[in-house]
């Protein structure tokens, strides 16, 4: 059977333990997701309290990080979502990618709007990727894809 959560507090503990657990044992989200079978922005998302694991990925996730039956439970029940709270974040990592939609927020929405029409692009039908590559011009830059199923408003 399916459950969902109704206060995030369990799962921003099970977050907490999940990531020392990590720390502890040295090792990489992208380990944790290979584990688990499913992409590694999905798994982190899961493991930070933003997704729902199956069954499998969250036995395979518990094992590799040590934790109890009640953590395997804790990763398959659907959370409540948001990690940002209703303040400008503090973080300097997280208050850039705010800047960036305070700034291209509604170029992006022109811009799907005129291409696509009424609707809006899916976060539950969703893609995410960061990847590094080098920049030309020396350093590096974080390419981060964001695909999402554009989802129609339907007149009814």
């Amino acid at each position: 059977m399916v459950h969902a959560q109704l206060d995030p507090t369990a799962r921003q503990q099970l977050a907490i333990a999940a990531v020392e657990a990590k720390t502890r044992r040295d090792v990489s989200w992208q380990r944790i997701a290979d584990a688990a079978g499913l992409s590694v922005t999905f798994v982190t998302a899961a493991i930070l309290g933003q997704h729902a694991l199956p069954a499998h990925a969250a036995k395979a996730v518990a094992e590799l990080l040590g934790l109890d039956d009640d953590a395997v439970m804790l990763l398959q029940t659907i959370p409540t979502r948001g990690s940002i709270g209703d303040s400008v974040p503090t973080d300097p990592t997280i208050y850039r990618f705010y800047e960036i939609l305070q700034v291209y927020g509604t170029t992006l929405k022109a811009l799907v709007h005129e291409q696509f029409g009424d609707g809006i692009i899916s976060a539950i039908n969703f893609k995410l990727d960061v990847k590094k590559v080098a920049d030309p011009e020396g350093g590096e830059r974080a390419v981060i894809t964001l695909d999402g199923k554009y989802l129609p408003y339907k007149p009814f």
